[in-house]
C-alpha cells in the first residue's frame, strides 16, 4: 500500500468526524428552537419536556439493550445503579426542565450561552468540591466566559425586558445541575461505558419526568394538545436527543474527545443566527461580541489539557470511546 493510500484513510476518518461533530452540535442546540415553536401552541416546558422523553425513550431502551450485550462489559452493582438514578435526575430531568422552563422567557442565543458555562462551572465544582488546583489561563478563561454571558445579558435586559432575569436563573439552575452530572459521571462512564450510561440515565429521566407529570396534571393532557406539537416533540426526540448523541460518539471515536469537545462551541454560534432567521429574535452588535468573548473563554477550557478538573480519565488511562458522556445529550 502506497503512503498516499496509507495516509487517505485517517484523513477522511477526520473529515467525517469533524462533519458528525458539528452536526452533532447545531442538532444539541436545535432543540431550543423546536421547544419555542412548541410554546406558540400553548403548551409549557413540563409538557414539552415529557414528549421529548417519552418518544426518545424506544430509542435509547433499545440502545441500553445493545450496549449492555457487550461481552467486554463489566456487569453492574447496586452502587453503579444508585448512582445512574442520582445522574439521570440531575443531568436530564431536572436539568432539561429548568432549561425548558427558562426557555419561556429567554431568547435562544441567550439560553445557549449561559448553559456553556459549563466547563467553568465543573471547574468550580472541582475546586470547592474536589480541593483541585486551577491553572492561572483557568481563571482567565473563567473570567472571560462570564465577561461574556454578563454582556449579552445585559443587552437582552435592555431589549426585552426583566423577564430575562427569572428565565436566566432558570437556564443557570440548569447549567449548574448539569455540571454536577458530569462532576459525578467520571468514573462511572470508565465502568460502564459512555453509552450505557445515556441510555440507562435517559430512561430514569423518562420515569422522573413523567412521575412529575402524573402528579402536576391529569396524564389525559399529554395526548390532547395540538397535532403540531407532536410532529415538533417527534424532531425534538430523534434530531435534537438521540441522532446528537450518536454523532457526537462517532466523533469522538474518530477526533478524540478533546476535538469533539471543542466543535460543540459551534452550537451557540449557530443560535444566534437561527433564532433570528426562524423566531425572529433581535441580534445586536452587542449580543455578537458576547457571544464572541463567551465563545473565547469556552475554547481556553475545552483545549486538551487545559482543565485540571478531569471528569473522566484522560484518553491515556481510558478508551475515547468512554470520555464523550462529557458531550452527552440534555
Amino acid at each position: 500500500m502506497s503512503a498516499t493510500t496509507a495516509t487517505a484513510h485517517p484523513q477522511a476518518a477526520r473529515r467525517v468526524g469533524l462533519a458528525m461533530a458539528a452536526t452533532g452540535a447545531i442538532l444539541f442546540s436545535a432543540k431550543a428552537i423546536l421547544a419555542k415553536f412548541q410554546y406558540r401552541y400553548g403548551v409549557d416546558s413540563l409538557d414539552v419536556l415529557a414528549l421529548r422523553m417519552l418518544l426518545s425513550l424506544p430509542l435509547f431502551v433499545a440502545l441500553g439493550i445493545r450496549e449492555s450485550r457487550r461481552p467486554e462489559r463489566a456487569p453492574m452493582t447496586r452502587r453503579d445503579f444508585g448512582l445512574i438514578v442520582i445522574l439521570g435526575v440531575l443531568g436530564y430531568y431536572l436539568s432539561s426542565l429548568l432549561d425548558f422552563w427558562g426557555l419561556e422567557y429567554v431568547p435562544v442565543s441567550l439560553e445557549r450561552l449561559i448553559l456553556f458555562l459549563n466547563p467553568t462551572f465543573v471547574l468550580l465544582i472541582g475546586v470547592f468540591a474536589f480541593k483541585r488546583r486551577v491553572a492561572r489561563r483557568e481563571w482567565v478563561a473563567l473570567a472571560v466566559s462570564y465577561a461574556g454571558v454578563s454582556l449579552v445579558f445585559v443587552e437582552n435586559l435592555r431589549v426585552q425586558g426583566e423577564h430575562i432575569l427569572l428565565g436566566s436563573a432558570l437556564v443557570l439552575g440548569a447549567a449548574l445541575s448539569y455540571a454536577l452530572y458530569l462532576s459525578m459521571s467520571g468514573q462511572l462512564i470508565k465502568r460502564i461505558g459512555s453509552l450505557r450510561l445515556v441510555a440507562y440515565a435517559m430512561t430514569i429521566s423518562t420515569a422522573a419526568t413523567l412521575t412529575h407529570y402524573l402528579i402536576a396534571r391529569d396524564p389525559s393532557h399529554l395526548f390532547e394538545l395540538p397535532m403540531p406539537v407532536y410532529g415538533l416533540a417527534a424532531i425534538n426526540a430523534f434530531f435534537c436527543t438521540f441522532l446528537p448523541v450518536t454523532f457526537t460518539m462517532g466523533a469522538v471515536a474518530r477526533l478524540g474527545a478533546g476535538t469533539a469537545a471543542q466543535m460543540s462551541v459551534l452550537g451557540p454560534v449557530s443560535l444566534v443566527f437561527l433564532g433570528a432567521w426562524l423566531l425572529g429574535e433581535p441580534v445586536t452588535a452587542v449580543q455578537l461580541v458576547g457571544t464572541a468573548v463567551v465563545l473565547g473563554g469556552v475554547l481556553l477550557l475545552t483545549r486538551p489539557g487545559a482543565n485540571s478538573v478531569p471528569v473522566a480519565e484522560t484518553a491515556h488511562n481510558a478508551p475515547d470511546e468512554d470520555e464523550p458522556g462529557k458531550t452527552a445529550a440534555r
